[in-house]
């Protein structure tokens, strides 16, 4: 370097290429939301312009006022001026476009249509910024190894009668599945059959009066494999049921051991969410036993053997085969309508269940098939003093029809108001929970509370941003004037980053971005410091700003590196709202760098660079 301190000019054009660029990312933030409302079909099928038009016919005749209405990826986008207009449209649609339809709030950016051809989008804003619901489940782990022995009972029983090995009982008892068998050469050959099906399996041989017995556990390895199993299957499940719902930019994560976290963005509905993410519910097909009187077996309290006894709708009793057809794992899809004049859910079955459903109707026409409604709850008892959760699992019989006629994969389950068919169609489709789930949390954020939370944000950072600018400027002069343009421009990269990535700002994002800021300011006292210190020495004003920025990049570097390492553990071990500072705080840091030491020593440039000078302003 010269002793006229010249500032290579690449750098120059990468600082240059930098902040125009920022500015151009930064921009689609500049233009704000419309609250909005999303049409989609529930069977995920795009929409045509006639669904538009439709739904500006609904309006118009309202009389509710409405900024624009297009398609946007399929589904049809409404924008309105206020909130409350907003809110009275999405009742009134609901209830004009039925079932078929999922009507969701969502807020839409006002980014020009120039800007979204180009790709560019505002930063996401996070459930506390934006409003929405907010749910936090538990996945029973102790129903997901209930319901793997259940499948291995029904499994030994169909070995062992493949085998022709004679057995007095399958039965589960605790985490065991106990095989009884006749004698003790029935239980090494039943041993062996079992070690062949499943070899992970712990068996351990016992007798029990005239049986011999085989305990079968599942071992460690299997149960953890079981839970991990459960919790992943579950994420998806809710996961395909929230995009049922047609929530815009959803949030579904596993968090710690046993828990997901569901945050839906702009949903101020959460009764309709919670009824469709929550229901733990299925499907059972069953023959309907015409052979014994159900009122019968009701006043004894028994059912005979081979038949289980159930309540329909309207609470008289049913007795069903134990047998089960076909259960709702076995569906591929499922669709609300009406069949006439009445509700309906189409459904469609996988290759199996066809088969299973085919060989049942061709051996049973004229005679009663039942649907049998499944879900467990959670209540909480009280138990010699102390409330105890305990899981209640609730069966209903919502139809029974005689077969008329052969079918096998396609059919239809009538029965349900539009409602319930809606909700079931949906709930088939996006398949059934590997365990059931409950829900330990729910919060609710409402546009205004989410927008006080907006200017509240907003308002710290611009006085934070202002003060740290009026120090600056006050105690190093022209230097301090160069630090704040860097200030600046380091807060329009940062909003660049986050539009980029499309990485959600929350609260506690503005918190790191206001830190931030801070440390960006720290960097460039430590930078104006040294040169004081330089010139102090009696060391020229262009070999002052040299030394001034080579001697103070060490300690800048460590301080921000250890700040990043810091970040970095936040994020990996981090969930939620530590998650988003860490993101913000992260990006913060590496943006200030760059402006700090870069940008800055740019703009000293352009104005003492090259040339000589007597004096710095610093």
């Amino acid at each position: 370097m010269s002793a006229l301190n010249r500032f290579p000019t690449w750098k120059n054009v990468l600082v240059v290429v930098v902040i125009v660029g920022g500015l151009i990312y930064a921009l689609p933030n500049v233009f704000g939301d419309d609250p909005a409302l999303q049409i989609s079909l529930e069977t995920t099928q795009p929409l045509d312009d006639i669904a538009v038009d439709r739904a500006e016919g609904v309006l118009q005749l309202a009389g509710i006022p409405h900024e624009a209405a297009y398609l946007e990826e399929g589904r049809v986008m409404v924008r309105f001026s206020q909130v409350e207009d907003q809110l009275r449209a999405v009742d009134l649609l609901r209830d004009d476009l039925g079932g078929a339809y999922v009507v969701a709030l969502t807020l839409a950016p006002r980014t020009p249509e120039f800007l979204r051809n180009l790709g560019l989008q505002p930063m996401s804003l996070g459930l506390d910024l934006r409003g929405g619901v907010y749910f936090l489940y538990e996945v029973d782990m102790e129903a997901a190894i209930s319901q793997a022995l259940e499948r291995y009972e029904s499994d030994f029983r169909g070995l062992l009668r493949e085998e022709r090995i004679r057995y007095s009982s399958v039965r589960k008892e605790g985490r065991s599945v106990v095989v009884a068998l006749r004698s003790a050469d029935d239980r090494d050959a039943a041993e062996e059959v079992i070690r062949e099906a499943d070899a992970l399996l712990s068996i351990r041989s016992a007798e029990s009066g005239d049986d011999y017995e085989l305990r079968v556990r599942l071992s460690d390895e299997q149960i953890r494999q079981r839970q991990d199993f459960a919790i992943q299957q579950n994420t998806v499940t809710l996961r395909n049921r929230v995009n049922e719902l047609g929530v815009a930019e959803p949030v579904v994560q596993r968090q710690g051991v046993d828990r997901i976290v569901v945050q839906l963005p702009g949903v101020q509905d959460p009764a309709q969410a919670e009824r469709v993410l929550g229901a733990t519910a299925t499907l059972e097909f069953r023959l309907v036993d015409e052979n014994n009187n159900a009122f019968e077996a009701e006043r004894r309290g028994r059912a005979p053997l081979g038949s289980k006894l159930y309540q329909r709708r309207d609470g008289s009793p049913v007795l069903l085969k134990r047998e089960v057809i076909v259960t709702g794992d076995q569906l591929t899809d499922a669709s609300a309508g009406f069949s006439e004049g009445q509700s309906a859910v189409f459904v469609d079955l996988d290759a199996k269940g066809a088969r299973k459903m085919g060989e049942t109707t061709r051996a049973n026409l004229n005679k009663g098939m039942a649907v049998v409604f499944i879900e467990q709850k959670r209540e909480t008892v009280d138990r010699d003093g102390e409330q105890v959760d305990v899981v209640r699992t609730e069966e209903e019989v919502i139809s029974v029809a005689t077969i008329r006629g052969v079918f096998s994969s396609s059919f239809m389950i009538t029965g349900l108001d539009p409602i319930e068919a809606r909700d079931l169609a949906l709930l088939l489709r996006a398949g059934a929970l590997a365990a059931p789930i409950f829900k330990v949390e729910e919060r609710t954020i409402g546009p205004s509370l989410g927008q006080e939370n907006i200017d509240k944000g907003m308002m710290a950072v611009v006085v934070g941003f202002l003060l740290v600018v009026l120090f600056m400027g006050v105690y190093y002069r022209v230097f301090g004037l160069v630090a704040d343009l860097a200030l600046l421009s380091n807060l329009v990269l940062i909003i660049a980053l986050l539009s980029m990535l499309q990485a959600s700002l929350t609260l506690p994002g503005i918190a790191g971005i206001v830190l931030t800021t801070g440390m960006a300011v720290d960097a460039n006292v430590l930078i104006f410091e040294r040169i004081r210190e330089e010139l102090k020495l009696g060391n020229s004003p262009q070999a002052s700003i040299q030394a001034g920025y080579e001697k103070a990049f060490s300690s800048i570097a460590d301080a921000n590196v250890t700040t990043l390492i810091a970040a970095l553990v936040l994020f990996v071990f981090g969930t939620g709202p530590i998650r988003g500072f860490a993101v913000t705080l992260s990006l913060g840091i590496m943006t200030s760098m760059f402006t700090a030491i870069v940008g800055t020593r740019a703009l000293i440039n352009l104005i003492y660079g090259g040339r000589r000078v007597a004096r710095l302003a610093i």
